[in-house]
């Protein structure tokens, strides 16, 4: 467990950490000054407002009156086993720097109070209270130098924030990210933490250096919106995570709105697993796991989706940066014909498919196929309907007694794989990581958890994905 003294801030000054840039193959050195003292522990006995520092101690349970914002050179930290409650009136924006250290045995909560999950199949979108925007959620300002997130539960967002704290932040009136981070000379870490349901964009990252590791979003998004979003000027790695109900794509890397010399977005996204993605979404369109698009460079590798609405694509209308994009090891699974039609879509779409890929290609794709044109190279998908099962510990594969897209949520299922899973030995272990961020228990990135030999998030041997 993590205990936060002022002393220990006073020791620890500097990080060093070296990483690997994955398209250009070109050593860089991090050098990372820890953030300021954070001042003395936060009260517990009255609603906080406005701008807050300090320590929210742990075990100790902490109610926001309005919104609170963390000011720029000031450092906010949670030590484990915090709960913070927040309501439609409240939301925290963050100048300066927000450390939650949540553990395994002793996780933080960002929630609303008095308010339960419902995780009933086939349950209407304006029945939800996932997708209510309950309270206003996490934004960062393009100050902020440092958002650790470490086993942090944060549910119920997506209220919209207006201009409360100026066009910075609220990059338009309408705004309603769960969690937005926007500097791109700043580390946007999240590792081991769950995502439960929002309006919007779950994780907007407008730009920034990004370490996103072994993270479980559930229902996330509303009657649209991305789950980790990555925009112009966002670098680094996702993986590990769990996906499950997302509206939109799971993964999407868009050099779109990159600001004036900031670097090209370059995401490395591997060992992910994806169910049920693009609820709210027509077939042709968007995606509902992974999606690179305008100009966006990067990797893909030993990912799986399962009954996701549209295969990953790579988008050529506006054109990724296919010169420096690799993708290889992906599973897909299609309970029906509807899903296994879309695979690889048309539309603006010149996703390859690979020798790699489960199923393979030449099964059921057309010789020399590239991209299927409804006019010129459609596909039967028929062969590779319910074929390979990923054999999950506990879900329902094909899915009986409810639509395809009823479970949107984790409930009491487990997703890891059983020996025998067609997922085990498939993966690509050379695929490395774009490490972008410190390494430090407390001030940066835990664990980098390189590629594992098994698709998907959760490995037959137990590492991965923790939840």
């Amino acid at each position: 467990m993590y205990k936060i003294t002022l002393p220990f801030f006073l020791l620890c000054t500097l990080v060093l950490s070296g990483c690997t840039k994955w398209a250009h193959d070109k050593q860089d050195i991090y050098v990372y000054h820890a953030p300021p003292p954070p001042g003395g522990a936060i009260p517990t006995n009255t609603p906080l407002c406005g701008s807050i520092k300090g320590v929210m101690q742990a075990g100790q349970t902490y109610v926001l009156g309005c919104t609170i914002n963390v000011p720029a050179g000031d450092t906010l930290i949670l030590e484990q086993g915090v709960t913070v409650y927040a309501d439609t009136s409240s939301g925290i924006i963050v100048h300066g720097t927000l450390i939650s250290l949540g553990t395994k045995a002793q996780p933080n909560y960002f929630t609303v109070k008095g308010i339960a999950k419902d995780n009933t199949p086939n349950l209407p979108l304006n029945q939800d209270p996932a997708h209510k925007g309950l309270w206003k959620g996490i934004l960062c300002d393009v100050t902020c130098p440092l958002l650790v997130l470490k086993w942090t539960h944060l549910d119920f967002a997506g209220a919209a924030y207006g201009t409360v704290d100026g066009p910075a932040v609220a990059q338009s009136p309408g705004t309603s990210f769960d969690f937005l981070f926007q500097n791109p000379n700043g580390n946007c870490i999240v590792e081991d933490s769950w995502f439960y349901g929002g309006t919007d964009d779950c994780m907007r990252i407008s730009n920034g250096k990004l370490h996103v590791f072994r993270n479980t979003f559930e229902k996330c998004g509303g009657s649209g919106g991305d789950i980790v979003n990555c925009k112009g000027g966002s670098v680094g790695t996702i993986a590990y995570n769990f996906f499950i109900g997302s509206a939109y794509n799971g993964q999407k890397a868009s050099n779109k709105g990159q600001p004036v010399g900031a670097p090209q977005c370059n995401i490395v996204m591997y060992n992910s697993t994806f169910v049920n993605g693009g609820v709210r979404i027509q077939a042709g369109s968007r995606a509902g796991g992974i999606d690179f698009e305008q100009g966006a460079e990067g990797a893909f590798y030993n990912n799986v989706f399962v009954n996701c609405r549209v295969g990953y694509r790579v988008v050529n209308n506006p054109v990724a940066d296919t010169a420096h994009l690799s993708y290889g090891n992906n599973y897909q699974w299609a309970d029906s014909l509807v899903i296994a039609n879309q695979f690889f879509t048309y539309g603006g779409v010149c996703t390859k498919p690979q020798p790699t890929d489960i199923p393979n290609p030449s099964l059921y794709l057309p010789a020399n196929f590239y991209y299927p044109d409804p006019q010129v190279n459609s596909y039967d998908g028929t062969p590779v309907v319910q074929y390979e099962n990923p054999k999950f510990v506990n879900y329902p594969l094909p899915v009986v007694g409810q639509p395809l897209f009823a479970y949107t949520a984790i409930g009491n299922f487990d997703f890891h794989i059983q020996p025998g899973s067609p997922l085990i030995g498939k993966g690509n272990t050379t695929i490395k990581p774009l490490t972008v961020v410190p390494m430090d228990p407390i001030y940066g990135a835990t664990e980098v958890t390189l590629p594992g030999a098994d698709l998907g998030c959760y490995q037959i041997n137990g590492s991965g994905n923790q939840h």
